[in-house]
């Protein structure tokens, strides 16, 4: 392929691009969740992590702001201390006329009085600070007479502290506000405090108290409650883990050997550790062990109990069977010459006896299949030729039921490796279970087949089942409805003989039903014997059924031509096939199906 090629298919658009963060972002989701749901322990560790954390927080959050609230209390009384005793000293220079200054300027042979009284107060109050902190004197109604130390700008001084002091009805009244403050040629300003005052009627006193020494203890204090918050949690989170784990490996190791145990593994037992709690649960846990083993051996023991006796009884019945069988053809082909009750009485003791002689091969069957004994005798089958040989041998019930067959089979050919006598045993049964709970309606007869797998369906549209008998109907002797007697003979074992058959061939054997819907039985096997099925090529729920609950209320829909291929009234076992492809509209037309 050329680069240009390459890079063309290299290319994503964002929207594929968003796409794949989405999948990414569900699938690393769906990972934590299944995660978060699995694992106690990570349950635990964070439920106490964040309820740790949020202690931590609160606490961390009380602390700081009574830290905060005890250093800057403390400048607050070290900054009014500071400022009553500058006020003191600026008022007297401040209440001394601007004459008399002015001859003490004359009579100082230094130079060092100024003759301004703002001026001179400005130097005294900066020599004393140090640089600790500024002072700003100012008056309103002397224009030019405000004084600044240092660099500070006056526009550092709030307005609203400028008319607490100027509407203050008491001189040297403090008042103090936490702003800015800023420097001449700096463009960085400092949080400090600024407290002032009124003095000698119209000027103002203000004393700028920069915070950066207080700024940065809150700000170390702070980094190390943030440090020591850290440390804490995850002491915390270790800890939890730690307590944690000794709750949670006892009870990980009681759920693996719990997973043993119903594996199969009756010998799997806990170590027992202390006398605690969790001592306890072990040694109630192996004393329960114990005693399933002993109930689960004694079942076993009573169920091969159980076998032997039936597979014994049934053999045993073989004999006395034959005899009587053969007594009661005597008498059921001589019975033209008895009287009408006699007769009567042969034909019931012939069908007795059929039926009798049914129920016995099904035990010997059955008991087989307990014992591990049943095997298969394999061979490569056209599945269609299965098909239609199950379908002739019920014809004759179905017609004593005014029921007819019709068949759906492919017209390639359906090969299988299967045990022919077994497959065509289950889908007769199948057929005669339709037959007698179809209630002389039509029973449709499905085969399908993909590359693993091959399936027959057999749908009627009797009575149904309810809710929760799709799995009854396969126990032994099982009836949906007890007071119903049997009207075609069985013997209570045909659909329980039908899926140990197909469970031996690897496949399934499911039914559906609803009332008032009918029901289908569905036979799955794999097409290489001894290979895993995984799935079935006919759908268990009729089509019909699921497109009714899809579409309701959208119109019928209208299904698509079915291909059958039906055999010849009076063929044989094999009987002649004939390829019928037509509509299901003009199937519904003709006379009846097959």
């Amino acid at each position: 392929m050329s680069t240009p090629a390459r890079s063309r298919t290299r290319r994503r658009t964002p929207r594929q691009i968003a796409r794949g963060v989405r999948r990414r972002a569900r699938r690393a989701a769906g990972a934590v969740r299944r995660l978060w749901r699995r694992s106690l322990q990570l349950r635990v560790v964070t439920s106490t992590l964040v309820l740790s954390m949020a202690v931590v927080v609160v606490l961390g959050v009380f602390l700081m702001q009574a830290i905060t609230t005890s250093v800057l209390h403390s400048s607050e009384v070290a900054a009014f201390q500071e400022a009553r005793a500058n006020i003191a000293t600026a008022s007297g220079f401040l209440s001394t006329p601007p004459a008399e200054v002015a001859d003490m300027s004359q009579g100082d042979p230094g130079g060092t009085r100024t003759g301004n009284p703002v001026e001179e107060a400005a130097d005294a109050l900066a020599v004393r600070s140090g640089g600790r902190y500024h002072v700003v004197i100012l008056n309103e109604h002397r224009v030019g007479e405000g004084r600044a130390t240092g660099n500070v700008d006056r526009a550092s001084i709030p307005e609203a502290l400028r008319q607490k002091v100027r509407t203050s009805q008491e001189e040297r009244q403090l008042y103090r506000q936490y702003a800015s403050i800023k420097y001449l040629g700096r463009h960085k300003p400092e949080k400090g405090l600024i407290v002032g005052a009124r003095v000698n009627g119209s000027y103002e006193i203000y004393h700028l108290f920069p915070l950066v020494a207080e700024e940065r203890t809150l700000y170390s204090v702070q980094r190390m409650l943030i440090g020591t918050g850290i440390a804490l949690l995850l002491l915390l989170a270790g800890v939890a883990s730690l307590v944690t784990r000794q709750v949670v490996t006892p009870v990980r190791l009681t759920r693996q050997a719990a997973e043993r145990l119903a594996a199969g593994q009756l010998e799997e037992r806990l170590k027992v550790r202390g006398e605690d709690d969790l001592a306890r649960l072990a040694a109630s846990f192996n004393e329960m062990a114990s005693n399933l083993a002993v109930k689960i051996r004694q079942l076993e023991e009573l169920s091969q109990v159980q076998r032997q006796f039936v597979s014994d009884v049934s053999h045993e019945l073989r004999t006395p069977l034959t005899t009587i069988r053969m007594a009661a053809d005597v008498l059921y082909e001589s019975r033209e010459s008895f009287d009408p009750g006699a007769a009567r009485a042969a034909e019931l003791m012939q069908n007795q006896l059929e039926r009798f002689e049914a129920m016995l091969t099904d035990l010997l069957e059955i008991s087989r299949h307990d014992a591990g004994a049943a095997t298969l005798d394999l061979e490569s089958v056209d599945m269609r030729d299965v098909v239609l040989r199950a379908v002739a041998d019920s014809e004759a019930l179905a017609e004593r039921h005014s029921t007819r067959f019709e068949l759906r089979l492919p017209s390639e050919p359906c090969m299988a490796e299967v045990d022919t006598r077994r497959v065509e045993r289950i889908l007769r049964n199948l057929l005669f279970n339709a037959i007698e709970h179809g209630e002389g309606k039509d029973i449709i007869v499905t085969l399908g087949a993909d590359r693993d797998a091959v399936a027959v369906a057999v749908r009627d549209f009797g009575v149904g089942l309810k809710p929760g008998e799709e799995n009854l109907v396969f126990d032994r002797f099982w009836r949906a409805d007890p007071s119903r007697a049997r009207t075609i003979g069985g013997t209570g074992l045909g659909l329980a003989i039908a899926k140990e058959d197909a469970e031996l061939h690897g496949g399934w054997l499911q039914a559906w039903g609803a009332p008032g819907e009918g029901a289908q039985f569905r036979l799955s096997l794999p097409r290489v014997a001894g290979t895993e099925l995984k799935g079935s090529p006919l759908p268990l729920v009729p089509p019909e059924v699921e497109m009714r609950r899809t579409w309701r209320g959208h119109g019928t829909p209208v299904l698509t031509p079915a291909i059958s291929m039906v055999p010849e009234v009076g063929d044989g076992a094999n009987g002649g096939q004939q390829d019928r492809r037509e509509g299901v509209g003009a199937r519904q037309g003709q006379e009846g199906r097959r």
